[in-house]
């Protein structure tokens, strides 16, 4: 029975996981209830476990039959504080939540591999690491788990780690798709606080008015990127939360600004985080007013080694054939933490295509919108791919290499 085969068997168990796993969202690095599903799915498997000490991660070793070297696959649990307006029949059960950006699927995929390649142990040229990651989210979850030894987890650093991410639209259902280089952008954020002088909105000339050097901070940001870096080495500035005051007639003593930064070389992500602060000073100073700056680096570029990454897209063609697998032209503009892994180690991160059948590819509701909905059949081929990968790139490092 094919690797594929056998996944297509798994399949209903997949789904219920899945399911599950989207009716309880959790948040952030504490991820309890999560944890517990995953323990009970991998439960008499051959695997030596792990929990996490500082956050609910779960390590899951595969000790292969044959001697070789070691590959991680990384899954990511955590969900979303929004509110899910799916209508779906399993949709989150908890209010504020959701598993809007896939992560039950990376679970349940990642559970699926885990089975598979238990299956096959005996044949492993090495050891295989399951890392089920919390707080991938802006939380850090990838450089927590790495802190208490994920990389090292086989008893050796392993030789190569690869990731799958699931895409609610623009990518046909099952498709693949990935590239060399550059794949995911950096992510950072700007927390801006401008300090003045409150008073009347009659008259401003007795008060030192913080809003009008927050909006030209706002407009500003804009201005410098465009005028300091290459056009075909983007920059992404997005102011998403601005507050100022309480009421139309009081000049407030403070207005403050969130913006998200994405870039897409580490070049530029340095050079972003010494000059976004200045620039904002500089106008602050230009007002006479106090400005906090704050200016948090998140995560860096996510970069596929160009080896590895043809090594997995030739695996997902011969698996699923050559007119499903997508060389993608050019890099996502979201932002992933997997990128910390992927400075340590060689490997590769790629995007799965999970929209519902018949939808529109192009207006089908995107990752981390309340309406976003992913189709539990890429299930199997998620479960699929990732063992094929790690069995293959084990072969490679093995006695019969």
């Amino acid at each position: 029975m094919s690797v594929l085969e056998r996944a297509r068997e798994l399949q209903p168990d997949l789904v219920r996981l899945r399911r599950s796993l989207h009716r309880e969202p959790e948040l952030g690095l504490q991820l309890p209830r999560t944890q517990e599903k995953v323990l009970a799915a991998l439960e008499g498997l051959p695997l030596d476990i792990t929990l996490g000490r500082d956050l609910t991660s779960v390590t899951a070793v595969l000790r292969g039959g044959r001697p070789g070297g070691a590959v991680l696959l990384r899954g990511d649990m955590d969900a979303l504080p929004v509110a899910e307006r799916t209508g779906l029949p399993y949709a989150s059960e908890v209010a504020g939540r959701m598993h809007g950006c896939g992560h039950d699927l990376h679970t349940a995929g990642l559970v699926g591999a885990a089975t598979l390649l238990a299956d096959r142990r005996e044949a492993l040229h090495g050891d295989v690491v399951f890392m089920f990651q919390p707080g991938e989210e802006g939380y850090n979850g990838a450089g927590a788990m790495i802190e208490e030894g994920v990389l090292d987890a086989a008893g050796r650093r392993v030789d190569a780690a690869f990731a799958l991410h699931v895409a609610a639209n623009r990518l046909p259902g099952g498709w693949i798709a990935s590239r060399p280089g550059t794949v995911m952008t950096a992510s950072d954020v700007l927390k801006v606080t401008v300090r003045g002088e409150g008073g009347h909105g009659s008259a401003p000339h007795r008060a030192k008015d913080p809003v009008p050097a927050v909006c030209e901070m706002v407009t500003a940001l804009q201005n410098w990127v465009t005028r300091t870096f290459d056009i075909f080495d983007p920059v992404v500035v997005t102011v998403g939360s601005l507050h100022a005051g309480t009421q139309q007639n009081v000049i407030p003593d403070t207005a403050e600004f969130k913006a998200t930064v994405r870039s897409y070389s580490e070049a530029t992500h340095e050079r972003l985080a010494e000059g976004l602060p200045r620039l904002v000073r500089g106008i602050a100073a230009a007002h006479g007013l106090e400005v906090d700056v704050a200016y948090e680096l998140l995560y860096p570029v996510t970069v596929n080694e160009p080896a590895e990454t043809a090594f997995a897209m030739d695996t997902a063609r011969e698996l699923f054939g050559a007119g499903e697998v997508w060389h993608a032209p050019q890099p996502a503009s979201g932002s992933e933490d997997f990128s910390l892994v992927l400075q340590q180690v060689p490997g590769a991160m790629l995007l799965v295509g999970a929209a519902p059948e018949g939808a529109d590819l192009e207006k089908a509701p995107e990752n981390h919108s309340p309406r976003a909905v992913f189709d539990d059949a890429v299930l199997a081929r998620q479960a699929a791919l990732l063992a094929e990968l790690a069995e293959r790139r084990l072969a490679t490092t093995g006695d019969g290499a």
